[in-house]
């Protein structure tokens, strides 16, 4: 596919909002995923500080 202008490439053909919004909330659970992550080894930490 083509677009002509930036406006064209952002609309998609009509599909973009759901293309972008789609982009947007995969990003969102991207850096929730992290966040947990780091939460979940901070607690591990925690717990084997705690034990030792």
């Amino acid at each position: 596919m083509q677009w002509h202008s930036v406006q064209a490439f952002i609309e998609m053909g009509g599909y973009g909002f759901y293309v972008w919004s789609s982009f947007g909330f995969t990003f969102f659970l991207m850096l929730l995923e992290l966040w947990s992550l780091k939460k979940r080894r901070q607690a591990v930490k925690n717990l084997e500080a705690g034990v030792a």
